[in-house]
């Protein structure tokens, strides 16, 4: 996909970080959208459909935590990345952001080109979860990587990006047992810096929507899919 092709919506209160940001998205050939408020976010992001959304915490309105829950609602923005804008001091905001549906957060103030090479990595993310196709079938639940939906007997569900993305890497190898330190890596990605309980918080989820005995917890080690 090349960059002219590619949709951000950047979402933020403050006119100086739109038009900044904005503008160093824009020379590097993306094409930007943008928003002053969560509920404007919404509006874009149905119009659009962005591969990534870059939405600010702290906003008038609706703030960056219900559009975000509101965002993934949306089927066909299921596998749009989401990484917030959060100013330093704000990590409070990062769990209940990442159970919102959040696949990353980058801090501000920040440096253009530190800013590009975050975005970059991001949609690496985006391409490379295109890139895998296929089916897995595991009794009755069964994960299309293609369409990033799951099926539990007649039950279809569409799971936010990241709980697809850890249900999937578990699933790949039934009764093995993911290390914490693995599934970070492989979730979120080694440039990510996420604390243990983000998977703790994306298993919970998991265990809600596709049973408790599914997942098994290892005690200091990681989690496994059983069978």
């Amino acid at each position: 996909m090349k960059k002219k092709d590619i949709r951000i919506l950047l979402v933020d209160d403050e006119p100086d970080i739109l038009e900044i940001v904005g503008y160093n998205l824009s020379s590097e050939g993306y094409e930007v959208f943008t928003a002053a408020n969560g509920i404007k976010a919404i509006s874009a992001a149905k119009k659009h459909l962005p591969h990534l959304i870059i939405l600010d915490v702290m906003m008038p309105e609706m703030d960056g935590i219900e559009a975000c829950e509101k965002i993934r609602k949306v089927p066909e923005l299921s596998q749009t990345i989401i990484t917030f804008l959060t100013a330093r001091g704000e990590d409070y905001s990062q769990l209940a952001g990442f159970e919102a549906g959040a696949d990353d957060y980058i801090t501000k103030p920040i440096k253009p080109k530190v800013l590009l090479s975050k975005v970059k990595a991001l949609l690496r993310r985006y391409k490379e979860s295109h890139d895998e196709q296929g089916l897995v079938k595991l009794g009755d639940l069964i994960i299309n990587r293609e369409e990033y939906k799951i099926s539990i007997g007649k039950k279809e569900l569409v799971l936010p990006r990241k709980e697809f993305e850890l249900l999937s890497l578990l699933a790949s190898k039934p009764g093995k047992v993911f290390k914490r330190e693995d599934i970070l890596d492989k979730v979120w990605g080694n440039e990510v810096i996420v604390g243990g309980r983000t998977i703790d918080v994306h298993i919970r989820k998991l265990r809600e929507k596709i049973g408790d005995t599914k997942f098994k917890t290892i005690k200091g080690v990681g989690y496994k899919f059983v069978l």
